[in-house]
C-alpha cells in the first residue's frame, strides 16, 4: 500500500478535539509510516496552539510524524481583533507557520492530499 496522504482542516476551536482523535484513530489503523498527515489551523483554531492541554495532545501526534500547521494570516487577525494574541516565536517548535491557510490546502489538494474537515 502506498503512503496515504492527508490533510486535516481545522477553522473552529470547537472542532479541534474531534480532528486529534480522527488523526490518533488513523494513525493507530494504518501505522506511523503509512500515512503523511498534516493539520491545517486557520481563523479561529489557531487559538488551539496556545492551549496547553491540546498542545500536549498535538505533540505526541507530532511525535508520530503529523505536522502542524498554522495560518500567519489568521494569527494576526486574531491578534489585531483582542482574541489573542500569539507571537510566532511563542508557538510551540513543531507548528509550523504558513503565509495563507487557503493557498495551502490548494497546493496539498494539488500535491493528491485527501481532504478532512472534522
Amino acid at each position: 500500500m502506498s503512503k496515504l496522504k492527508v490533510l486535516f482542516h481545522v477553522n473552529e476551536n470547537d472542532r479541534w478535539n474531534v480532528a486529534l482523535g480522527n488523526i490518533t484513530n488513523l494513525i493507530k489503523d494504518v501505522g506511523e509510516g503509512n500515512v503523511d498527515v498534516v493539520v491545517l489551523a486557520n481563523g479561529p483554531s489557531v487559538a488551539a496552539y496556545a492551549d496547553a492541554e491540546k498542545i500536549e495532545i498535538m505533540k505526541g501526534l507530532s511525535e508520530k510524524g503529523a505536522r502542524f500547521l498554522a495560518c500567519r494570516n489568521s494569527l494576526k487577525k486574531m491578534c489585531a481583533d483582542n482574541v489573542i494574541c500569539i507571537n510566532e516565536e511563542n508557538l510551540p517548535s513543531f507548528v509550523i507557520v504558513v503565509p495563507a491557510g487557503i493557498t495551502e490546502i490548494i497546493k496539498r489538494q494539488h500535491e493528491g492530499y485527501a481532504y478532512v474537515k472534522p
